[in-house]
């Protein structure tokens, strides 16, 4: 992480505030950490208690604010980022799924609602702060926004979404300066793949159709989203920006 942050600025986001969703954890709370090495004031949110509390008492976490918040709950989010004197940048990472499952009705309608649903409810709340500091929202796309994975239609369909609704608040927001942008994962080393990654026959697989053949890491997230929300990427805006290593458009 440190040689990511030292790409930067140290000071870069001084002065500014930095609201990233789904942060207690995995590539959430990296990115807070990014942000937070840089200057900004960062508040991050989950929905887990239990895994808030963890994240609270890490002390590489230390200055960031950890908040509890269901993006699900239209009033929560609204009452949550109304009640901020400001706001800089909004990253939005809440995300679940729920493999094999989702082909029922109400755990489908659910990874929808947290996924795709939760950014439109943050980027609508925040749209007022965003407006005056001309501010950057960052969403959480996927791999899977390009390709296709049986065993998850509702994230599959979340993270195809995001992508236009990440084009679709770029052309709304656009002419108050605000510029919306997001990120595609491919497979990084978090809890949530870690039975890919540990597994002996499929993590080497995986890893050997990226190009450059290996996982990725939550901090290989962090430098593209501080670029997306810096001065260095004024005129970008609608964007969808694949971090996988090259795992997408590999021919095999």
């Amino acid at each position: 992480m440190q040689d990511i942050i030292a790409t930067f600025r140290q000071d870069l986001f001084a002065g500014q505030r930095v609201l990233v969703s789904g942060a207690s954890t995995g590539i959430g709370v990296a990115i807070a950490r990014g942000f937070q090495a840089l200057g900004a004031e960062v508040i991050a949110t989950g929905s887990s208690p239990h895994k808030l509390d963890a994240a609270r008492a890490d002390p590489a976490n230390a200055g960031i604010r950890f908040e509890e918040l269901n993006v699900r709950d239209r009033a929560a989010v609204d009452a949550f980022i109304g009640a901020l004197p400001s706001l800089n940048v909004l990253v939005n990472t809440a995300g679940i799924v729920k493999p094999d499952a989702e082909y029922e009705e109400e755990p489908y309608l659910e990874v929808i609602d947290v996924n795709l649903n939760g950014a439109m409810r943050l980027s609508m709340a925040a749209y007022p702060h965003l407006k005056a500091s001309k501010g950057a929202i960052i969403n959480t796309a996927s791999m899977l926004s390009y390709l296709a994975d049986e065993r998850v239609p509702a994230y599959t369909a979340s993270k195809t979404g995001i992508m236009g609704l990440t084009r679709a608040l770029a052309h709304k927001f656009g002419a108050d300066g605000i510029r919306v942008n997001a990120i595609a994962p491919g497979y990084h080393k978090t809890d949530m793949t870690k039975d890919l990654w540990t597994h002996a026959e499929h993590g080497p697989t995986i890893a050997r159709k990226a190009a450059l053949k290996r996982w990725g890491t939550v901090e290989d997230l962090v430098g593209t989203v501080v670029f997306l929300a810096s001065p260095a990427s004024l005129f970008v805006t609608a964007t969808t920006l694949p971090v996988d290593g090259g795992y997408v458009v590999s021919g095999w």
